[in-house]
């Protein structure tokens, strides 16, 4: 999905941003965070490229850019506090599973904002990408130079493991769980389990 016809001269750099096949946050309906205003935000990330400091780069080409609050209106935030009311309440199926989420109109105001953007030479580098030629060839044939990999629109405290995803670690999917102490267990166990009991992912 192109996401920015808007080719913007940043000095001799040129910017043309287009979304990775994984990126959900524009569609239409969705389950987590969204972008509301669309011509806006991308108008505020191009800006936000041509002004960013790659320096900050974890790895070369991976850039975690952090938006300010004059952006905040533009995205719906991916959660909210849980209810007791059924009727907050939608079905949907993801990533292979039937799940329970918060209607959007119930999303808690957004308190941070980011995009994770790549330049293209990243993204095609990256060993997710790497295995999905159709993928590969999109993004070469596209002329971008940066993909939008994610937007991340956050409110409430920060937000651990899903229960789900940290009993897979506890049960071997991921090696740092193997060095676990039975008092770091019970940490984490305690506050994957607060969180999950008062927010609550939103869906349309």
């Amino acid at each position: 999905m192109l996401i920015s016809s808007l080719i913007t001269k940043k000095g001799e750099k040129m910017v043309k941003i287009i979304g990775a096949n994984i990126l959900s946050a524009f569609s239409a309906s969705t389950i987590g965070t969204k972008v509301l205003d669309v011509d806006t935000f991308i108008a505020a990330v191009d800006q936000a490229i041509g002004k960013y400091d790659t320096s900050k780069d974890r790895v070369v080409g991976q850039h975690f850019i952090v938006l300010g609050p004059e952006t905040f209106g533009q995205v719906s935030a991916g959660v909210g506090q849980r209810t007791v009311n059924p009727d907050d309440y939608v079905i949907r199926a993801n990533r292979g599973q039937v799940n329970l989420y918060l209607k959007r109109e119930k999303a808690a105001a957004v308190e941070s904002l980011a995009v994770i953007v790549y330049t293209t030479e990243a993204y095609l580098t990256d060993p997710d990408v790497q295995g999905d030629s159709q993928e590969i060839s999109r993004i070469s044939n596209s002329g971008a130079s940066h993909v939008l990999v994610a937007v991340l629109a956050s409110a409430g405290p920060k937000a651990p493991l899903t229960p789900t995803r940290f009993l897979k670690n506890l049960a071997g999917g991921n090696r740092e769980a193997l060095v676990w102490s039975a008092d770091e267990i019970r940490a984490k166990a305690k506050e994957v389990g607060d969180y999950d009991s008062q927010w609550c992912v939103v869906a349309d």
